[in-house]
């Protein structure tokens, strides 16, 4: 087998690149330190106007952890996003955005107490996991399905610890379950208990009790 040949520090500024990602996660792991417990990190689409039905539920959802006394955590851009910072600031919780630098230039939403703006996709979704104890996931897109997909694989290899996470809108989500248990599930490619680290839930209280039960040490794995 050839060897690939590696590139020289001549060819590219392997240094500053190193350098520059080091710096993006110590302010990541910065802003995390700032973050007050418990929290909760919420994720969905940045397309979600606000007549969109996910848009009333994420900011309901927002307003209910914040009334839990949970932190709320998004990636800090509009749709889905700005709902739950919304729901949070309006109802007197602490309100933080993770953004990112994309081309089409994805400002802060209006609603972020403060916030911190990424590079890389990497860094941003080291610090959702580091910032909280639990997920809510709301419609979205490839986006979403990354960071949905990523936390799960993370659970389970047991590279972090067991957080719950939560699939809001049943209607939406409810295909994507289907297929996985007739497909991975059927042909052994995930286990039963792989698909049990999702809770399904329409209601905001709903979410909120099934994250405050694992940052209780209450949930069902725990036991």
């Amino acid at each position: 087998m050839r060897d690939v040949p590696i590139l020289s520090s001549d060819d590219w500024d392997i240094d500053g690149h190193v350098r520059h990602i080091s710096d993006e996660f110590r302010k990541g792991f910065e802003a995390v330190a700032r973050v007050p417990h418990p929290a909760v990190t919420i994720f969905g689409s940045a397309r979600v106007h606000r007549a969109h039905p996910a848009y009333a539920g994420a900011l309901a959802v927002g307003r209910a952890f914040a009334e839990a006394g949970f932190a709320v955590v998004t990636g800090g851009g509009p749709g889905a996003m700005e709902a739950a910072n919304r729901g949070a600031q309006e109802a007197g919780g602490t309100s933080i955005g993770f953004n990112i630098e994309l081309p089409n230039e994805q400002a802060m939403n209006d609603y972020v107490d403060w916030g911190v703006t990424f590079r890389h996709f990497y860094a941003r979704k080291t610090m959702f996991v580091k910032a909280a104890e639990g997920f809510v996931v709301f419609p979205g897109g490839f986006g979403t399905l990354d960071e949905l997909f990523e936390s799960l694989t993370l659970i389970q290899t047991r590279t972090i610890r067991h957080f719950p996470v939560v699939l809001f809108h049943s209607s939406y989500w409810e295909g994507l379950l289907a297929w996985a248990r007739r497909r991975p599930l059927a042909e052994g490619m995930v286990a039963a208990p792989d698909l049990d680290m999702l809770a399904v839930v329409d209601e905001p209280e709903v979410a909120v009790a099934s994250v405050r039960a694992c940052a209780e040490g209450t949930c069902d794995h725990q036991r």
